[in-house]
């Protein structure tokens, strides 16, 4: 870990080389082409949005960058000096390559290739004054992402995760902001109001999510509908893009999403792909403690409060209507 903040790119390059090949990169770029498809069809057919806005939120998805795997230049470390056996050593070496690199920006324009997390990190994240999603190759293999398993896998995977990036530049955070990053109301004012009921929804609903159950004194703890409301909407809107991005990919591809994959229909793959990658375990204590700060729901709610707004998920697996997988009054924004 202690490496990996120092001297990232340099691991980068190695981890690249060995565990990230170009078929690897071709393909999460043939998967984010498919994704922004996917959201640029959904946005063209929402019911709630007027044309002005659905323009402006057409032209701010074509104007998001994508970096996927690792910088398009790498950094040169090459004035850190690592010793064996003389570790504080190093690490003021690496704080003061990173404070000369800083300072090196003074009054120079923003490097918007610049990335904000390491190749070996297993994460991703969408920058809203960037208009970019990054993808570090660190978390572009299983469970998110393997290249030799079927798509519906991928899709639930590391597809809904892109979907999720993409999906925080129309959250109620990344929506203040245009194509350029700059902060700047693009909507129209009725369109804005839509909008706000709709996540209003998701707010609500997730405020009714259970995160830590009654204990002695302590009376059971409530997800924080607001404080996680972006992430939950890009969740939402992530399952449901990737999902139409899957439908293209299999129609392509001649195949239906009835097919079958050791026992389970594409469709089901998809879900049960997304939902391992969300399985954890948390002490009832941590529980709480996020529940108060993390702007991120539990892993159990970011399955299932996302799946139970999604109709494809109860007709996968045989749900009905007005049953708790598969309510009555949904929400959706995206």
């Amino acid at each position: 870990m202690a490496t990996d903040r120092a001297l990232g790119e340099a691991v980068g390059q190695d981890w690249v080389k060995e565990n990230f090949p170009p078929s690897a990169k071709a393909s999460m770029d043939k998967l984010v082409a498919a994704l922004e498809k996917a959201l640029g069809d959904d946005i063209q057919t929402l019911p709630w949005m007027s044309d002005d806005t659905r323009k402006a939120a057409e032209e701010k998805l074509a104007m998001i960058r994508n970096k996927i795997g690792y910088p398009e230049k790498w950094r040169d470390y090459s004035s850190v000096k690592v010793k064996r056996g003389e570790y504080i050593a190093n690490l003021h070496s690496a704080a003061v390559y990173e404070r000369n690199y800083n300072f090196a920006k003074l009054g120079k324009p923003v490097d918007e290739k610049e990335w904000g997390m390491t190749p070996p990190t297993v994460n991703a994240y969408y920058d809203s004054s960037f208009n970019d999603i990054n993808f570090p190759a660190g978390i572009l293999q299983p469970p998110f992402f393997d290249p030799k398993i079927d798509d519906a896998v991928n899709f639930g995977g590391i597809g809904v995760v892109i979907g999720h990036e993409m999906t925080h530049g129309f959250d109620d955070h990344g929506s203040q902001f245009d194509g350029t990053g700059n902060l700047r109301q693009w909507w129209t004012d009725s369109d804005r109001k839509e909008f706000t009921a709709r996540t209003e929804c998701v707010a609500k609903e997730y405020s009714g999510f259970e995160a830590a159950p009654a204990q002695g004194d302590a009376p059971a703890a409530y997800l924080n509908g607001h404080l996680t409301l972006g992430e939950n909407t890009a969740d939402n809107g992530g399952l449901r893009i990737a999902y139409m991005a899957l439908l293209a990919a299999l129609k392509d591809e001649g195949k239906s999403i009835d097919g079958k994959i050791d026992g389970f229909t594409e469709s089901q793959r998809y879900f049960i792909g997304f939902a391992q990658v969300w399985c954890q375990n948390t002490r009832d204590a941590e529980a709480r403690r996020r529940a108060l700060t993390d702007p991120h729901s539990p892993g159990r709610w970011r399955v299932n409060g996302s799946v139970e707004n999604f109709d494809e998920f109860g007709k996968a697996f045989g749900c009905k209507k007005g049953q708790p997988m598969m309510p009555e009054n949904a929400c959706r924004v995206w």
